[in-house]
Protein backbone atom coordinates (compact mmCIF):
# COMPACT_ATOMS: atom_id res chain seq x y z
CA UNK A 1 0.00 0.00 0.00
CA UNK A 2 1.71 3.22 -0.91
CA UNK A 3 1.84 6.19 1.49
CA UNK A 4 -0.48 8.18 0.04
CA UNK A 5 -2.92 5.41 0.03
CA UNK A 6 -2.41 4.62 3.96
CA UNK A 7 -2.61 8.60 4.83
CA UNK A 8 -5.85 8.84 3.18
CA UNK A 9 -7.50 5.90 4.78
CA UNK A 10 -6.08 6.76 7.92
CA UNK A 11 -7.29 10.33 7.59
CA UNK A 12 -10.11 10.85 10.47
CA UNK A 13 -12.23 12.68 8.09
CA UNK A 14 -12.08 9.71 5.00
CA UNK A 15 -15.28 7.87 4.71
CA UNK A 16 -13.33 4.10 5.88
CA UNK A 17 -12.41 6.24 8.94
CA UNK A 18 -15.76 7.30 9.57
CA UNK A 19 -17.36 3.87 9.14
CA UNK A 20 -14.56 2.11 11.21
CA UNK A 21 -15.47 4.90 14.61
CA UNK A 22 -19.34 4.29 13.47
CA UNK A 23 -18.91 0.57 13.60
CA UNK A 24 -16.52 1.22 17.20
CA UNK A 25 -19.71 3.16 18.35
CA UNK A 26 -22.07 0.78 17.61
CA UNK A 27 -19.87 -2.19 19.27
CA UNK A 28 -19.89 -0.36 22.70
CA UNK A 29 -23.48 -0.07 22.49
CA UNK A 30 -23.89 -3.67 22.97
CA UNK A 31 -25.85 -4.30 25.92
CA UNK A 32 -23.99 -6.63 28.91
CA UNK A 33 -26.79 -8.03 30.09
CA UNK A 34 -27.90 -10.29 26.93
CA UNK A 35 -24.49 -10.98 26.35
CA UNK A 36 -24.16 -12.13 30.08
CA UNK A 37 -27.05 -14.37 29.72
CA UNK A 38 -26.46 -15.98 26.36
CA UNK A 39 -22.72 -16.52 27.92
CA UNK A 40 -24.59 -18.18 30.91
CA UNK A 41 -27.39 -20.53 28.88
CA UNK A 42 -24.40 -21.35 26.50
CA UNK A 43 -22.01 -22.97 29.11
CA UNK A 44 -24.51 -24.94 30.97
CA UNK A 45 -25.52 -26.50 28.08
CA UNK A 46 -22.45 -28.06 27.20
CA UNK A 47 -22.11 -29.31 30.90
CA UNK A 48 -25.00 -29.82 31.57
CA UNK A 49 -25.04 -32.20 28.49
CA UNK A 50 -21.72 -34.08 29.77
CA UNK A 51 -23.21 -34.21 33.16
CA UNK A 52 -26.38 -36.50 31.01
CA UNK A 53 -23.50 -38.92 29.56
CA UNK A 54 -22.33 -39.82 32.84
CA UNK A 55 -25.83 -41.37 34.08
CA UNK A 56 -27.52 -44.58 33.48
CA UNK A 57 -30.47 -44.15 30.93
CA UNK A 58 -32.94 -43.11 32.64
CA UNK A 59 -32.09 -41.77 35.72
CA UNK A 60 -30.38 -38.52 37.50
CA UNK A 61 -27.48 -39.54 39.39
CA UNK A 62 -26.89 -43.11 38.80
CA UNK A 63 -23.16 -43.16 37.44
CA UNK A 64 -23.06 -45.35 34.38
CA UNK A 65 -20.27 -48.17 34.33
CA UNK A 66 -18.73 -46.50 31.00
CA UNK A 67 -17.98 -43.16 32.93
CA UNK A 68 -16.11 -44.82 35.60
CA UNK A 69 -14.01 -46.61 33.30
CA UNK A 70 -13.82 -43.40 31.25
CA UNK A 71 -12.36 -42.16 34.29
CA UNK A 72 -10.47 -44.92 35.12
CA UNK A 73 -8.65 -45.58 31.99
CA UNK A 74 -8.97 -42.34 29.90
CA UNK A 75 -9.25 -39.63 31.79
CA UNK A 76 -6.70 -40.71 34.82
CA UNK A 77 -6.50 -38.14 37.00
CA UNK A 78 -4.04 -37.41 39.28
CA UNK A 79 -4.75 -36.99 43.08
CA UNK A 80 -8.16 -38.52 42.80
CA UNK A 81 -9.56 -42.09 42.54
CA UNK A 82 -11.71 -42.16 38.58
CA UNK A 83 -14.57 -43.32 41.39
CA UNK A 84 -13.98 -39.79 43.26
CA UNK A 85 -13.80 -37.99 40.72
CA UNK A 86 -16.17 -39.15 38.26
CA UNK A 87 -18.76 -38.36 41.35
CA UNK A 88 -17.33 -34.90 41.57
CA UNK A 89 -17.43 -34.50 37.96
CA UNK A 90 -21.20 -34.99 37.59
CA UNK A 91 -22.03 -33.03 40.65
CA UNK A 92 -20.32 -29.93 39.63
CA UNK A 93 -21.94 -30.51 35.91
CA UNK A 94 -25.09 -30.91 37.21
CA UNK A 95 -24.99 -28.24 40.01
CA UNK A 96 -23.19 -25.29 38.58
CA UNK A 97 -25.22 -25.28 35.30
CA UNK A 98 -28.27 -24.56 37.35
CA UNK A 99 -26.77 -21.81 39.13
CA UNK A 100 -25.94 -20.20 36.15
CA UNK A 101 -29.12 -20.49 34.63
CA UNK A 102 -30.59 -18.46 37.13
CA UNK A 103 -28.11 -15.80 37.59
CA UNK A 104 -27.54 -17.32 41.13
CA UNK A 105 -23.51 -17.36 42.47
CA UNK A 106 -22.95 -17.19 38.86
CA UNK A 107 -19.61 -15.84 39.60
CA UNK A 108 -18.65 -18.72 41.95
CA UNK A 109 -20.25 -21.34 39.56
CA UNK A 110 -18.12 -19.80 36.49
CA UNK A 111 -15.02 -20.38 38.70
CA UNK A 112 -15.47 -23.91 39.69
CA UNK A 113 -16.03 -24.25 35.75
CA UNK A 114 -13.35 -22.93 34.60
CA UNK A 115 -11.28 -24.64 37.20
CA UNK A 116 -12.56 -28.13 35.50
CA UNK A 117 -12.22 -26.95 32.03
CA UNK A 118 -8.54 -26.25 32.87
CA UNK A 119 -8.21 -29.94 34.64
CA UNK A 120 -9.77 -31.52 30.86
CA UNK A 121 -7.20 -28.94 29.46
CA UNK A 122 -4.18 -30.14 31.25
CA UNK A 123 -4.81 -33.71 32.24
CA UNK A 124 -7.24 -34.85 30.26
CA UNK A 125 -7.58 -33.50 26.26
CA UNK A 126 -4.35 -31.38 26.11
CA UNK A 127 -4.98 -30.76 22.43
CA UNK A 128 -8.47 -29.62 22.16
CA UNK A 129 -8.05 -26.00 23.61
CA UNK A 130 -9.80 -25.16 20.25
CA UNK A 131 -13.04 -26.65 22.04
CA UNK A 132 -11.62 -25.38 25.62
CA UNK A 133 -11.44 -22.01 24.43
CA UNK A 134 -14.52 -20.82 23.77
CA UNK A 135 -15.70 -22.73 27.23
CA UNK A 136 -13.11 -20.31 29.05
CA UNK A 137 -14.08 -16.96 27.46
CA UNK A 138 -17.62 -17.61 28.54
CA UNK A 139 -16.49 -18.44 32.03
CA UNK A 140 -14.00 -15.66 32.30
CA UNK A 141 -16.55 -12.92 31.06
CA UNK A 142 -18.80 -14.26 33.63
CA UNK A 143 -16.54 -14.19 36.06
CA UNK A 144 -15.57 -10.52 34.78
CA UNK A 145 -18.68 -8.74 34.28
CA UNK A 146 -21.16 -10.73 36.35
CA UNK A 147 -24.50 -12.08 35.53
CA UNK A 148 -26.57 -9.26 34.56
CA UNK A 149 -29.82 -7.66 34.96
CA UNK A 150 -31.45 -10.78 34.30
CA UNK A 151 -30.27 -13.15 37.23
CA UNK A 152 -31.18 -13.64 40.67
CA UNK A 153 -27.56 -12.60 41.52
CA UNK A 154 -28.66 -8.65 40.38
CA UNK A 155 -31.65 -9.20 42.08
CA UNK A 156 -29.55 -9.30 45.33
CA UNK A 157 -27.41 -7.02 44.56
CA UNK A 158 -30.44 -4.28 44.62
CA UNK A 159 -31.50 -5.25 48.00
CA UNK A 160 -30.38 -2.89 50.90
CA UNK A 161 -28.86 -6.35 53.31
CA UNK A 162 -26.95 -6.89 50.32
CA UNK A 163 -25.41 -3.14 49.69
CA UNK A 164 -24.63 -2.58 53.01
CA UNK A 165 -22.61 -6.23 53.11
CA UNK A 166 -21.24 -5.32 49.39
CA UNK A 167 -19.88 -1.96 50.72
CA UNK A 168 -17.49 -3.70 52.92
CA UNK A 169 -15.50 -4.79 49.35
CA UNK A 170 -15.09 -1.02 48.38
CA UNK A 171 -11.61 -0.87 49.23
CA UNK A 172 -10.63 -4.32 47.42
CA UNK A 173 -12.15 -3.36 44.13
CA UNK A 174 -10.25 0.04 44.39
CA UNK A 175 -7.19 -1.94 44.64
CA UNK A 176 -7.95 -3.73 41.30
CA UNK A 177 -8.60 -0.90 39.28
CA UNK A 178 -5.52 0.69 37.07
Amino acid sequence: MSLALTSRVLDPASPAARLFKGMLQLFGRIPHSPLALLARLSIASVFWASARTKVEEGTLFTLSDSAIYLFREEYRLPILPPEIAAHLALINEYAMPILLVFGLGSRFAATVLLAMTLVIQLFVYPDAYGVHSPWAVCLLYLMKYGPGALSIDHLFARTSYFKRWHSGFDDIRRCGRT
